[in-house]
């Protein structure tokens, strides 16, 4: 799912027991991620719940770098879905355009940060974070 039908679903559910059952649903869409990747060195660290995230580097497209897949997996449910929500916004993105894009903008957009516990809020920096990471590790690659 693109990150705009997302804001446009988030618009129209009026109370945050829609939008938290919204976000779960959105968990529940995102791809398998296999057993074996689910390692200590895909593990996102500074998160309370336990998140893997693995990423896929393809070739550069129009001078914006290597364009990144994500594929990821919590045991959290609402974690899931800040796991989509996340991917929906990078995923398909090529590195720079991953480096320039607030992902903590979104989260105030969406209004998360209020309804979100501060860990849950510490702990979707690091999966920012670690997107960041890997986009740039992508770029220096290809350079």
């Amino acid at each position: 799912m693109k990150i705009d039908q997302i804001l446009d679903d988030f618009e129209v559910l009026d109370s945050w027991d829609d939008r938290y059952r919204y976000i779960i649903e959105l968990g529940r869409k995102l791809a398998p991620l296999p057993d074996a990747a689910r390692s200590e060195a895909n593990k996102v660290q500074g998160c309370a719940s336990q998140v893997w995230f693995v990423s896929k580097a393809s070739p550069a497209k129009n001078g914006g770098g290597p364009v990144l897949e994500f594929l990821g997996d919590s045991d959290a449910h609402i974690v899931k879905g800040l796991i989509a929500i996340l991917f929906s916004l990078y995923s398909g993105q090529a590195a720079k355009k991953i480096l320039d894009t607030d992902a903590v903008a979104l989260f105030e957009k969406l209004g998360l940060r209020e309804h979100l516990t501060p860990q849950r809020s510490n702990g979707f920096r690091s999966m920012v974070d670690r997107i960041k990471t890997d986009a740039q590790a992508a770029l220096a690659r290809a350079a």
